[in-house]
Parts: structure tokens; sequence; C-alpha cells
């Protein structure tokens, strides 16, 4: 059987009518648990941001000058090779596990991402004016401290960064308070699939010899659903539309919320375009826990 367009939009907009209070309270309950979620989302794509330099284990990184010459970032790549495990002819303890080379351009692309919260720096700014890099992994954590000293007074070094370990420490706060939020996430979506399943069990139970004819005459079960899957479909999508707007103004204020200046840090951000990356999250959830506890409400009202 056909599902005319006017037939779904009447009969979802009387549903919501009919249960105005309970379509309330279903919409701020969702609100809250999208909130949560989205917030999670916010802070861990700002500390994904913020780690860009400190991946696959590397704890060091030897920052050298704008204008170093080729041959002093040939001088600080020797030693490292020296140092490396596994390198001969040193008597030595090797220090180094394993190090990479950063040239200008990707140096521009990991600023581009890193200062994403401020375009005018961004702008301003050229890959000739970018420092290259050396980023170490050191044979055992305490080798951290030696490495630096060894190459922070090294011709072309413009300084040496540990930040590795404040990541870490960033990352082990996000942590604690992601678990908090998701925990208030999951509980509340709870609350407000019970409250959407309500409402719309209170709306066919309204209807219910209207729906007993209805099959008697031959309606499909999908055409007395859907309808009622809409009605939940829509609460949850606004739910994520309210949820995602604070989120949005809100976002550097919840992306800081770990505390990264305490730890040494910039100060965490996420994009314009992260925000809205994560609403898009937001939304497809938001839609798709309404309508499926809508289709699940439904379900027993159709063994006639």
């Amino acid at each position: 059987m056909a599902l005319p367009s006017r037939y779904l939009l009447r009969e979802t907009a009387d549903n919501l009518r009919r249960n105005l209070v309970m379509t309330v309270a279903a919409v701020v309950t969702m609100v809250v648990s999208l909130a949560a979620a989205g917030g999670v989302l916010i802070m861990r794509e700002a500390i994904h941001k913020q780690a860009i330099e400190w991946r696959g284990g590397v704890q060091v990184a030897v920052f050298l000058n704008p204008s170093v010459t080729p041959s002093e970032v040939h001088a600080v790549g020797q030693l490292l090779a020296e140092d490396r495990v596994g390198a001969s002819g040193s008597a030595s303890p090797h220090l180094v596990k394993s190090y990479f080379y950063v040239d200008k351009v990707r140096a521009y692309k990991e600023f581009k991402t890193l200062f994403g919260g401020d375009p005018q720096l961004v702008k301003v700014m050229t890959p000739a004016q970018m420092p290259p890099s050396y980023r170490v992994v050191p044979a055992r954590p305490g080798d951290v401290t030696t490495i630096g000293d060894q190459f922070s007074h090294q011709p072309g070094v413009y300084r040496v960064s540990y930040a590795r370990q404040a990541i870490v420490a960033l990352e082990n706060r996000f942590h604690t308070l992601s678990e908090i939020a998701v925990a208030l996430a999951i509980g509340v979506m709870v609350g407000a699939v019970a409250l959407i399943v309500n409402t719309i069990q209170l709306a066919i139970f309204a209807r219910r010899r209207e729906v007993a004819v209805m099959k008697l005459v031959g309606a499909t079960n999908w055409f007395i659903r859907i309808p009622f899957m809409l009605e939940g479909l829509v609460d949850g999508v606004l739910g994520a539309v309210l949820a995602f707007i604070p989120i949005y103004f809100a976002r550097g204020s919840i992306a800081s919320f770990v505390g990264s200046e305490s730890l040494g840090l910039q100060r965490l951000y996420v994009t314009p375009h992260d925000a809205v990356m994560t609403g898009l999250v937001m939304l497809v959830v938001g839609a798709a826990v309404g309508a499926i506890g809508s289709a699940f409400a439904v379900r027993r009202f159709l063994r006639v």
C-alpha cells in the first residue's frame, strides 16, 4: 500500500500535538544525552589535533631553525643515526630507538592543523618560515632528558620539545572525563528512549480501535508504523539540533575543559568544520534512536 506524503505529515503532526508534554520531555532528555556525547567527541578531536606531533611513540621533537643549512640538518641526522639502536661504532649505550625527519612542507601542514583555531596566524605564515624537525622515539623512557641535553646546543637546533609526557597526561585526564560523560550520555539516552516509547505507546493506544479497523481493511504494518516512527525521528532530530547549538558555540571551552594550558600546552580547540561533523554524528544518532525506539513501541499494537 502506497504511503502518501500528505497522510504521513498529517498523522505525524497530529501525534506530536496530541502528546505535546511527553514530546517536549523526550526532546529535552535527548538534548542532554546528545550534548554529553557531543562534548566527548569535541574533546577527543581537540586532543587528536594537539597530539599530532607525537604519533608512533615519539617523545622528543628536535626543532631546527627555519634558516638551518643542509649541512646542519645532515649533522643532526648523523648524530641520531649513530645513537640509534643497532648502529655500530659507539661504545656508549644507544639512546634512540627510531626517528624520522619532518621537512618544511610537512611542518606547514601540521601547523595549519595545530593552529586552525587562529586563521589570521595561519594566513600570514608560509612553508618557508616553518622549522623542520626530527621526531625521536627514545630507546628507553628515561633517555628523554639525555637526548634533549645532547641536541639542545647542536648547531642549527632551535629547541627540543618534550610535550609527549604532557600529551599522555592530557589523554589520561580525557579518558576519565569521557568515561563519566559517556556513562551520563548512556543513562540519559535510556531515559530518552523510554520517554519516546511511552509517548508513541500513548499515541497508538488512543487510536487502537482505528488501528484495528485499518488492519481489518488491509492496511500493512508499515502503513501504520511509519507515521509513529516519523514522530520518534522528529523527536530525535529536534533533540540533536538543540544539543548542537550550544556545542557549536561553546566548542572552544568544551575542547579545553581537560585543562591543556595547565599541562604547558597551547589552548585546545576545534575548527567549525570539526564541530559541524560532530553535529552530523549527533543528528544521525538522534534520528536513529528516535526511529528505532518508535518502531519498538508500535510493534505490540500491530498484533491484531
